[in-house]
């Protein structure tokens, strides 16, 4: 992970390997800080915490979140631009 993002506070940030993941926070619109690349071979999504943002992460993995299949592509193919992208 590069310098700038190793300082980051938990409590103020959320972060991710998980596409998937990081596609069902961006449609539920919290903020993507920054996605680092530093790391060839994946990449972390950083996300800035609200107060529901545990929740909404326990109902991901729990498999109880409902989203719009359109909204969670879009979010995905969003990502994997700027992954892809210089």
């Amino acid at each position: 992970m590069n310098s700038e993002l190793e300082y980051l506070s938990p409590e103020a940030y959320f972060l991710t390997f998980d596409l998937g993941l990081a596609s069902a926070l961006v449609t539920l619109e919290y903020d993507l800080a920054a996605i680092d690349k530093s790391n060839r071979s994946k990449a972390q999504f950083v996300f800035r915490r609200r107060a529901d943002i545990d929740r909404d992460i326990k109902r991901y993995w729990d498999g109880d979140l409902m989203l719009s299949a359109r909204h969670l592509f879009d979010s995905q193919k969003m990502l994997k631009n700027r992954l892809y992208s210089n």
